[in-house]
């Protein structure tokens, strides 16, 4: 059964003044019940995790800091809204969200979390809107517990994961591909084992091309028995912090061609769902609901 992470939390308002697409964490569940995709048995509901996944990541330092709102002016800034006791209670069971996910995935062969994808946390700060990595904390997870050994973390989110690929960047254990916007956030990129930059209006055509030649390549190399997988849907033209001209169309194909391969080498896939900034909220809505719904076409 496809499992996926959601708990009311997500749909949490962030202060006021801060503009940020939080309606389709509530929409997106309804659609899925809506048309039949999934039922109430397809959820769970997340919790606080245990810190120490969190510190297995995170500098203690940071983490402490996050909890108690002590991050300096200055970097809270970077993070994108003033912190709060509830925003930093949500980031913490997000990633709960994706831990579990990780087992469920385990057992499924794929799982999914409604939010997450927060890659732009660094070992030691947040930024944009990302103050807690949930796909790290998953990959020393499931290391810690010795579930997996070589991990590979395939993010098509249209912003390169910055804070992805600065935890894991001595790591050989991880391997950490980006396929991102040349000219997006963040202007400086950090160095993933794999990054491809694309230029401005970069076609489904295109991309797609070069998805299909990269991935398999790279699992026959690095050998993952695991795959994190954030599937932003910020690769849209319609997206307004995009810089690439994906369809509706292209976006599902990007998303049913690595889920396909996952289910054809019988490799694990965890999904967090990451960004989507297009005026029309039922285009993001949409979008985001392509990926369950070929979740359950390919393994169930």
């Amino acid at each position: 059964m496809l499992k996926i992470a959601f708990h009311p939390i997500y749909k949490h308002p962030l202060p006021k003044g801060h503009r940020f697409p939080m309606l389709k964490y509530e929409l997106l569940p309804q659609q899925l019940l809506h048309e039949g995709t999934c039922n109430s048995d397809n959820f769970f509901e997340p919790e606080i995790p245990n810190d120490k996944h969190i510190v297995a990541v995170h500098d203690p330092e940071y983490f402490y800091d996050l909890l108690n709102i002590k991050i300096p002016p200055k970097e809270a800034r970077k993070i994108g809204f003033p912190l709060t006791e509830d925003l930093v209670e949500r980031e913490r069971i997000i990633a709960d969200g994706t831990l579990k996910a990780c087992e469920f995935a385990l057992e499924h062969g794929v799982a999914m979390n409604i939010a997450g994808g927060t890659h732009h946390a660094y070992t030691n700060k947040g930024e944009a809107f990302c103050m807690l990595n949930d796909q790290a904390i998953g990959t020393r997870y499931l290391q810690s517990k010795n579930l997996a050994k070589k991990i590979l973390i395939v993010d098509l989110d249209v912003h390169q994961g910055n804070g992805t690929a600065e935890i894991f960047q001595d790591d050989a254990s991880v391997f950490t591909f980006s396929m991102h916007g040349a000219s997006n956030y963040p202007f400086k990129k950090e160095v993933s084992n794999l990054d491809i930059s694309l230029e401005k209006n970069t076609d489904d055509e295109t991309y797609l091309s070069l998805l299909k030649e990269t991935l398999p390549k790279l699992i026959a190399q690095e050998q993952p028995d695991f795959i994190f997988y954030l599937c932003g849907v910020d690769v849209l033209a319609s997206d307004k912090l995009g810089t690439l001209d994906m369809t509706l169309d292209g976006c599902l194909e990007r998303d049913r061609f690595v889920l396909q391969t996952c289910k054809n080498l019988n490799i694990p896939i965890q999904c967090s769902m990451g960004g989507g900034y297009s005026p029309d909220i039922k285009v993001i809505v949409n979008a985001h609901a392509n990926t369950f719904r070929l979740a359950q076409e390919i393994f169930f």
